[in-house]
């Protein structure tokens, strides 16, 4: 293989659920590409220039917040207000959309409530359109649609109610590990059914009967005990890199989230 050398402001990594083998990851850096999958057992090294830009408008900025954000566009923008991690507090339908085009775009389309498998069983929610990348993105091993609403604030309502007896949350480290207990997720799906029907209906939720998605990763190994990287704290992260998983490379030095640095200007070298 020959050596990569490529500088670039980071994104979060692209996903591919191929029908065979693991997922494919490419890495965004500025206009390029960099399939990390062929990385695999290679040296690796991620160097911060020091230069973060606003992942919205590409201006430079001291400080990113909000996954990528300058603190302007984190207080003005729809896609970075509490409703985006807290969907049941959408305010569209009383007038107070910072964005209303965005959220008609984003927020007023078909959403799904799903059951997924990361650390443990978890339920969630996402745009239609983001079936399965949702998933992959969290380091999901299974998933499973159980319904299919018309917007956003809808999905979260239902979440909220369904979570009050089943977590929604991940635990990174066994997640990266694997460490999860075997649940039916069918058989979770038609108990929801049954124990929300009333709920549901009010909400005119869609029951959907897909199969269970199993997902693969690119993973040869992962360490037993890790270290978490940031470029806040070290300009240069390196490694073997021994594995890849949600949004996180696993490296047997450490592992390290590339969404978190959304809107750094990144060197790598293999």
């Amino acid at each position: 293989m020959s050596s990569i050398n490529t500088t670039g402001t980071l994104r979060k990594m692209k996903t591919e659920l191929r029908d065979t083998g693991p997922v494919d990851y490419q890495l965004p850096l500025g206009e390029n590409l960099v399939g990390m999958n062929a990385l695999l057992e290679k040296k690796v090294t991620l160097s911060f220039t020091g230069n973060i830009f606003d992942i919205y408008d590409g201006k430079a900025i001291k400080k990113s917040y909000g996954g990528g954000y300058s603190y302007k566009n984190l207080i003005t923008l729809a896609r970075c207000d509490t409703c985006i991690v807290k969907p049941e507090l959408c305010h569209y339908h009383l007038g107070t959309c910072r964005e209303p085009e965005w959220g008609d775009k984003n927020c007023n389309i078909p959403h799904i409530i799903y059951l997924s498998v990361t650390s443990g069983v978890k339920i969630g929610i996402t745009r239609e359109t983001q079936v399965p990348t949702r998933w992959i993105d969290q380091g999901a091993v299974r998933a499973i649609p159980i319904l299919r609403v018309e917007d956003r604030r809808t999905s979260g309502l239902i979440e909220v109610e369904i979570a009050k007896t089943m977590a929604d949350k991940t635990h990174w480290r066994n997640m990266l590990k694997g460490v999860y207990t075997p649940v039916d997720l069918e058989g979770m799906r038609e108990q929801i059914y049954d124990d929300y029907g009333d709920l549901l209906d009010d909400m005119n939720a869609q029951d959907l009967d897909d199969p269970v998605q199993e997902i693969e990763y690119p993973i040869i190994e992962v360490p037993e005990k890790f270290s978490s990287f940031s470029f806040d704290k070290t300009k240069t992260v390196e490694g073997v890199l021994m594995g890849i998983k949600g949004q996180y490379l696993i490296f047997d030095t450490g592992v390290i989230n590339m969404r978190k640095h959304q809107g750094y200007e990144i060197e790598i070298t293999a």
